[in-house]
């Protein structure tokens, strides 16, 4: 391969050159793969290797870096063991939302969505949809570094992110201080594929719900919401239509919801797989 359409095409174009450097280096069969992070301006390469690597080793991958201008990080072993190599004064990772000023930082190991532009239009669909107001208190379930959550508070509301990954909740929680809305926001680590009803319900008064979870859906969450009461508003985004369909059933005829409408967006080109959002009221 010579280069790649799913990727930027500035990383499409290192292709080449990598070839190069793989060849030579001293155990290129024991380097299994090249991870691509990109945030602003930055991209990162994560070389993930079996076998120590040697100075001249070292050596190619510093000057690489310099001819290129990437960033390397490497990974000997389980990804506890991913650190910053080369340059040593690099900066975090990060990606804008300018429709909503705002700036989130992330590390190349953590969960960002792969489209960036594409995003960008998700959030903003998202917002419009979900209509966050000053007053409101809102929950993002599944919030990731603050994806959604920081857009919210950005429009005034109060959020309560939750999220599975402790990692991910104490990045959440940097980002809304890195923009400056800390005070409108609270995170917390749950496990939501377990939620109950009484778990939904220790959560608090909540005006509005954004759902936005993995391939596997928000089935526990959907069934623990209360029959009455509650959020009467829900944009549930989802990366599987299948799990979308299936939530829906129970949101709509065990929990007395409408849906009010239905989209999707191209978020993995070239691929199967589509990025889809829906609306929920009563």
């Amino acid at each position: 391969m010579d280069s790649c359409a799913v990727l930027p095409p500035h990383v499409s174009a290192l292709m080449p050159a990598l070839k190069v450097l793989i060849e030579g280096m001293s155990q290129p069969d024991r380097m299994p793969q090249i991870e691509v992070a990109v945030g602003g301006s930055r991209t990162v390469l994560l070389l993930r290797h079996l076998l120590p690597l040697t100075p001249d080793d070292l050596d190619r991958l510093r000057q690489f870096a310099d001819t290129q201008g990437i960033i390397w990080y490497l990974q000997p072993g389980g990804l506890d063991t991913v650190a910053l190599f080369h340059p040593a004064d690099a900066p975090m990772l990060s990606y804008e939302l300018p429709d909503f000023g705002l700036d989130l930082l992330f590390h190349p190991t953590e969960f960002t969505q792969v489209n960036n532009g594409v995003n960008r239009m998700l959030v903003r669909r998202a917002m419009a949809l979900l209509q966050p107001r000053s007053g409101e208190r809102i929950a993002d379930l599944f919030c990731g570094l603050g994806n959604f959550a920081l857009p919210i508070a950005r429009l005034g509301a109060r959020v309560l992110g939750v999220e599975g990954s402790a990692a991910l909740v104490k990045r959440a929680a940097e980002n809304a201080a890195h923009n400056g809305l800390e005070a409108l926001c609270e995170f917390a680590v749950t496990n939501l594929f377990e939620a109950t009803e009484e778990s939904f319900a220790a959560m608090g008064p909540l005006d509005k719900l954004l759902i936005d979870p993995p391939r596997e859906g928000a089935i526990a969450v959907a069934k623990a919401l209360p029959a009455e009461g509650g959020p009467h508003r829900i944009v549930y985004v989802s990366c599987s239509p299948a799990t979308l369909a299936r939530d829906a059933a129970v949101l709509v005829h065990e929990k007395g919801y409408r849906l009010r409408g239905a989209g999707i967006a191209n978020m993995f080109p070239h691929t199967s797989h589509l990025e889809s959002i829906a609306l929920f009221e009563r």
